[in-house]
């Protein structure tokens, strides 16, 4: 509280790109019109920082939190966030569960206590300019071997860097009878992580050599502002690129391709408002969340700000889907069917850029021995897990 004036300030610390940071610091002034002596700022950090930078440490500093799913179960074990069921209403927290996009509101609980609400929902889905397809006499694939031709053509690229490299592993791994993190001691079964890994070297081997040093933005800025590239298989979505003048050109958006006629299980992302235990103004922050992550604000406001909505009306709404080409309707079967990833209390050690994306990128990279690869995987694992649950 400032002395001077008996204002109230809660700061929050979100990621740096018009969708993380735009829709919270519109919301902060509406909050702040509605709530006079309130004051809300919000400062921004990487996307790599908001991977990498240590939960305890930002919650010592901020009240407010955007953050990633894997950190739920640090936050279980660590008291440095506040449970939700402490901070908002049950009825909301319940209508939060029944509006869920996917399992999004699931993969902030852990611990049987919930440690963020779902602001923003996001998972990798397909993306392409649809003139330079039809330049190409193209068709946007459904299918693997579809993906393959495309990109012998040299029309297709996608992320990968070590994290996004290690979310499309746990898809390619995420098959039918898979046995992917069923056991504390092997990532998934030698025959299905090798499959997966020759796939994934196989089309990579078919794109520039920069793709290595690229996240999903940076692949949409490249669809965007070049043309050479019509089609991406698979980046975590943004809507921003669906939508008219926010890039050079636009981007459609839809589903994933199938392999062996089945849909590929992406892995979720998103992300969530947490509130810290060292806020001093619990109730505020409690009201402020509830604007946020409430149906109305994230039906209208929110989206119109460039957020990417975490609530299931905002998904369902044809407005929303006018503004984007129709982004909400095409992508939401891959969100409802996105694949939940261990948040284990050290499964971010196993996830981040210096984990087991790198051993995997080497390998899309250089080629090599897989077995040698999934050795490789299941050491790192079980040391993530360091004989916790």
């Amino acid at each position: 509280m400032t002395a001077a004036t008996n204002e109230i300030h809660l700061q929050g610390i979100t990621w740096n790109h018009t969708r993380g940071l735009l829709p919270m610091v519109a919301s902060a002034q509406r909050f702040e019109e509605l709530h006079p002596g309130v004051r809300i700022s919000w400062d921004k950090r990487s996307l790599q920082e908001f991977a990498d930078q240590p939960l305890a440490e930002l919650g010592a500093q901020y009240d407010l939190l955007v953050i990633d799913h894997p950190w739920a179960g640090f936050a279980a074990g660590s008291g440095v966030l506040m449970a939700m069921e402490d901070v908002v209403p049950p009825a909301f927290l319940a209508d939060q569960v029944a509006n869920s996009v996917g399992v999004s509101y699931e993969s902030y609980r852990y611990g049987d206590r919930q440690w963020a609400l779902p602001i923003d929902a996001a998972t990798p889905v397909a993306s392409w300019r649809p003139d330079l397809l039809e330049r190409a006499g193209a068709a946007v694939p459904g299918t693997w071997e579809e993906l393959i031709a495309l990109a012998r053509r040299g029309l297709v690229i996608m992320p990968g860097i070590p994290q996004d490299t290690i979310m499309n592993f746990y898809m390619m791994c995420e098959r039918p009878g898979s046995d992917l993190f069923a056991s504390k001691e092997i990532v998934v079964s030698d025959n299905v992580g090798i499959e997966a890994l020759e796939r994934m070297r196989e089309l990579a081997s078919l794109q520039p050599r920069a793709i290595f040093e690229w996240n999903p933005i940076a692949v949409y800025e490249a669809m965007t502002r070049g043309d050479d590239f019509a089609y991406c298989p698979f980046a975590y979505g943004y809507s921003n690129y669906s939508r008219e003048g926010y890039a050079r050109a636009v981007l459609h958006f839809g589903d994933v391709v199938s392999l062996d006629g089945v849909p590929l299980r992406t892995t979720l992302g998103g992300t969530g408002l947490a509130v810290s235990s060292d806020c001093k103004h619990l109730d505020l922050a409690g009201q402020y969340a509830e604007l946020v992550a409430g149906s109305e604000y994230q039906r209208t406001q929110f989206v119109e700000n460039g957020g990417q909505p975490g609530h299931r009306a905002a998904w369902t709404d044809p407005e929303n889907d006018r503004r984007t080409h129709d982004y909400f309707k095409n992508t939401l079967p891959c969100l409802d069917r996105a694949y939940l990833r261990p948040r284990y209390p050290g499964s971010l050690a196993f996830q981040d850029r210096d984990g087991g994306g790198v051993p995997i990128r080497e390998f899309m990279m250089s080629g090599g021995d897989p077995h040698a690869v999934m050795e490789t995987l299941n050491r790192m694992y079980r040391e993530s897990r360091g004989g916790g649950s």
